[in-house]
């Protein structure tokens, strides 16, 4: 379904809700209710194996589900990668094809390189290598430096720290911050006290496939047993 007669730097909500998932009568995902709003980044906390990165892909509408409700500005989407422009996914799998150097994937993503720049001075040094020719740190990065400056609206990233070196961790915080003044973020990271730091509002995916909101984090975090 399109967005008729609305530009996409208009969206500002991204809901989810009503998300079932189930793999041989396990389930994995039920009563999801997350809210995304533009001017806000949304921490989304969970063990391994809690489904977190399965409902990220079920948002983007790259994984089915038994059923599930996707909408942005009240509107159904039912496949958003299909929707080009609105929402930019951060896998935490190399999604890059190793064969494009840096520099076209800049701009097969429409990512602003001035911006990113000002963030990371040392993406100037590697937009002329091709993915499969730098290290997986650097690989992490730059696909991630990709994705946090391309024009959408909406960004959900699936571990951004995670094969990233302490000091790049802090420079994205400091990123995140600015960028969620422009754009809805919705984020998850097993480093939760980064997550904390950064995060409007919380919730907690608990292992029996439910979302909490978390209004008072550190006290329900160990509360749910998430930390002690």
């Amino acid at each position: 379904m399109r967005m008729s007669g609305k530009s996409h730097s208009s969206v500002t909500t991204l809901e989810v809700d009503g998300v079932w998932l189930e793999y041989a009568n396990h389930r994995i995902l039920q009563n999801v209710y997350l809210r995304v709003d533009k001017g806000q980044l949304v921490g989304l906390l969970g063990r391994n194996g809690c489904g977190k990165s399965s409902l990220l892909e079920i948002i983007y509408g790259i994984r089915a589900s038994q059923n599930s409700s996707v909408r942005i500005d009240g509107t159904y989407m039912g496949k958003l990668y299909q929707h080009r422009g609105i929402l930019a996914y951060l896998p935490q799998k190399q999604f890059v094809p190793g064969h494009l150097t840096a520099r076209q994937a800049f701009h097969l993503y429409q990512s602003d390189q001035t911006e990113a720049r000002t963030y990371f001075p040392e993406l100037t040094g590697l937009l002329s290598y091709r993915f499969e020719d730098l290290s997986s740190g650097q690989q992490r990065l730059v696909e991630i430096i990709m994705v946090l400056s391309c024009p959408a609206p909406l960004l959900i990233l699936d571990e951004p720290f995670s094969n990233v070196m302490p000091l790049h961790v802090e420079t994205l915080k400091t990123w995140l911050i600015d960028l969620k003044t422009r754009k809805g973020i919705l984020m998850t990271d097993h480093s939760y006290q980064d997550v904390l730091a950064i995060s409007d509002r919380l919730y907690l995916l608990n292992m029996n496939g439910r979302t909490i909101p978390l209004d008072h984090p550190i006290q329900q975090l160990r509360d749910f047993g998430y930390i002690r």
